[in-house]
């Protein structure tokens, strides 16, 4: 009998190119369909037409407008059109402001069992719902494999979540990965692909798993894996897309590296306070507390059930006059079917505010809730200041939880309204909205498209190489958890400038400390220190790219999350970790920090020896980094490694 293999191992040795897929070994996977969206995709094709590299070469590749919609003034409307220009030269798919979300409308249009798909979106993972390997990653690494070039990763290890039971009434998919993030925390899925089975999977639709799978992310895993079964062919049907379908589970007796079991019959409602997903308890505990918002929609609750739900629960009923109740569709297709089915009329009765299909108020465009007060969302993050208020209080729930609440004007268990549990299902036949999507342009046509730049949009700033000597002093230390939001904003005020680098700079770890980019410029040169999960949340390069341009060399942490690590590395930024995380505690701001001859120290094996010159003591850091990574960080990053080799090679 062969080796029984389970389905997360499939889905990578389908797709080996390099390395043996042993537990921390760097693997390099080949890249079937790439994802961006205009938050990093603008970056991405500036680093395509930087590296002076022609046509994708996957098998498809999609560009998504679905953040920066609001057009307050030229920029994110020139960026548009610059995004359009790009799609036409590069030969890729293009999809429009106002047609939807990337998440649901990839896995409608695109998504293939099977398929690797790589986006520069950290809930790229929600595509493992239709038994796709999806992993988020910087928007670098996606230019690269939108070239052909293989994805490099640690081989994560295999984590099997067996779900038994049905849902019980009131309770749904967001309560699954909720209850996930209150036993396993917003780290527990670090270097881990989580791997969902069981017969518990028979209740739940494709779009349920794509709750599950999205904010994967959150628990900071690699990919989210489901099986392709029965309810991904029904998804696929219905998107008339059912000869795509080929089935894919695990072997009987698969092995697993860590094993993991839910009754979904235990769960109840559940709700994250602020501000971290994870930082999860029952409804039933902070009932009663008086809200502001109720916001229904998002990558992280995108399907025709959540929508309907929320209008089954308020149909014939009106919302509290306090609460401002947001409704933001996911796609215009998911949209022309709440028309045609009634339900948006229901919500507009119910007092309902409809906003476009788009992300908005998840990324802080649009939809800010009042100081102070509750916003009970069901997007993925409540990250502080992420909804666009500095003094937000975002809950993470189900719909159900927020429509309840929407009617109460206080946080409500729903299985206290004292109404029916609504039967709401996916309509079988539901209408398909193909047009918004642009496709690629034929190679000879795509040749003679010029990029559209306009007065905003620059060029990437050089990237000077690695110092083999460095004396930098310590600009800021942050604690654990530190999102990316927090070093690098989104919001209507800031991603504006993506693709702007010197501009958006002046904003990096402005919820942290403003006066960051004036002292950087001061310097030449600085590290960061920071503590556990460094970089959490979402894939963004800027993240890394804009303190880099201020001149970040070093962050010494106690850990990473692996998408900004890697985005670091890219960008000419060492990554270090403390061999003794008690010297966290030893290093103050404003300590200057000495690496001697750091260019051959990391391409040894040996701890990586730091001066504390202002406190006279050393510290060991780890940097666990590949030899292809150091090269990439003696070159400066990336994109001049690139050159380098293109150079070569002409």
């Amino acid at each position: 009998m062969g080796v029984r293999k389970n389905l997360s191992q499939k889905l990578i040795e389908a797709h080996l190119v390099e390395g043996s897929p042993i537990i921390g070994e760097e693997i390099a996977i080949h890249i079937d369909q790439t994802l961006t969206q205009d938050a990093t995709g603008t970056l991405v094709m500036l680093e395509l037409e930087a590296m002076g590299l022609p046509r994708v070469r996957t098998e498809l590749s999609a560009q998504y407008v679905d953040h920066n919609l609001l057009q307050e003034d030229f920029k994110n409307a020139d960026d548009h059109l610059f995004l359009r220009s790009a799609c036409r030269r590069f030969g890729i798919w293009y999809s429009p402001a106002g047609n939807g979300v990337s998440h649901p409308l990839h896995m409608e249009r695109f998504g293939i069992p099977g398929k690797t798909l790589l986006g520069s979106d950290s809930h790229t993972c929600a595509a493992g719902a239709l038994g796709m390997l999806a992993i988020g990653a910087g928007g670098l690494e996606v230019a690269l494999a939108m070239i052909g070039e293989p994805f490099h990763v640690r081989m994560p290890a295999i984590w099997n979540v067996r779900l038994d039971g049905a849902l019980p009434d009131w309770v749904s998919a967001k309560d699954v990965i909720l209850e996930m993030l209150r036993r396993h925390g917003v780290d527990g899925g670090i270097g881990r692909i989580i791997e969902y089975s069981g017969p518990g999977l028979r209740g739940l639709s494709a779009m349920d798993r794509h709750v599950i799978a999205n904010m994967g992310a959150e628990l900071g895993a690699t990919a989210s894996v489901f099986p392709a079964d029965d309810a991904v062919r029904e998804f696929l049907r219905a998107q008339d897309r059912e000869g795509e379908f080929t089935p894919l589970v695990a072997d009987d007796g698969a092995d697993y590296d860590v094993r993991d079991s839910l009754d979904l019959s235990t769960l109840e409602p559940l709700i994250a306070l602020p501000s971290s997903p994870g930082n999860v308890v029952p409804v039933r505990e902070v009932a009663g507390r008086e809200i502001y918002q109720a916001y229904v929609g998002s990558s992280a609750n995108p399907g025709y059930r959540d929508f309907a739900m929320a209008a089954a629960i308020v149909d014939g009923r009106h919302v509290h006059d306090r609460v401002s109740f947001d409704v933001n569709p996911t796609s215009r297709q998911i949209l022309e079917n709440l028309v045609a089915d009634g339900q948006l009329t229901t919500l507009l009765r119910a007092g309902a505010r409809i906003h476009q299909a788009g992300c908005n108020g998840c990324i802080g465009m649009g939809q800010a809730p009042a100081t102070g007060r509750i916003s009970v969302r069901t997007v993925p993050r409540n990250f502080p200041g992420r909804s666009g208020t500095r003094e937000d209080s975002v809950y993470l729930a189900s719909p159900e939880t927020a429509a309840a609440s929407a009617l109460t004007g206080t946080i409500t268990d729903p299985r206290t309204l004292g109404i029916p549990y609504p039967e709401v299902r996916e309509p079988a036949r539901p209408r398909l909205d193909r047009s918004m999507f642009v496709a690629p342009l034929p190679p000879d046509a795509a040749r003679q498209v010029s990029l559209e730049h306009g007065p905003n949009i620059l060029a990437i700033p050089p990237l000077d190489p690695l110092p083999d000597d460095l004396a930098v002093p310590v600009l800021l230390k942050v604690g654990d958890n530190v999102s990316t939001d927090e070093i690098l904003p989104a919001g209507a005020r800031v991603l504006p400038f993506r693709s702007n680098i010197e501009a958006i700079s002046r904003f990096a770890f402005e919820p942290v400390d403003p006066s960051y980019p004036a002292r950087a410029k001061q310097v030449r040169g600085h590290v960061i220190v920071g503590a556990r999960n460094y970089g959490q949340g979402s894939s963004r390069e800027h993240a890394a790219l804009a303190p880099r341009h201020l001149g970040l060399r070093v962050v010494l942490a106690i850990q990473f999350a692996r998408i900004h690590r890697d985005n670091l590395v890219n960008f000419g930024v060492v990554p270090l970790t403390f061999v003794d995380p008690a010297d966290y505690d030893r290093i103050e701001p404003g300590d200057i920090l000495a690496m001697r001859s750091l260019c051959a120290a990391l391409r040894g094996t040996a701890p990586v020896i730091i001066e504390n010159q202002t406190a006279g003591t050393q510290i060991r850091a780890d940097h666990a980094l590949t030899p292809r990574q150091v090269e990439m960080l003696v070159a400066g990053g990336l994109i001049p490694l690139v050159r380098q080799r293109l150079g070569r090679a002409a």
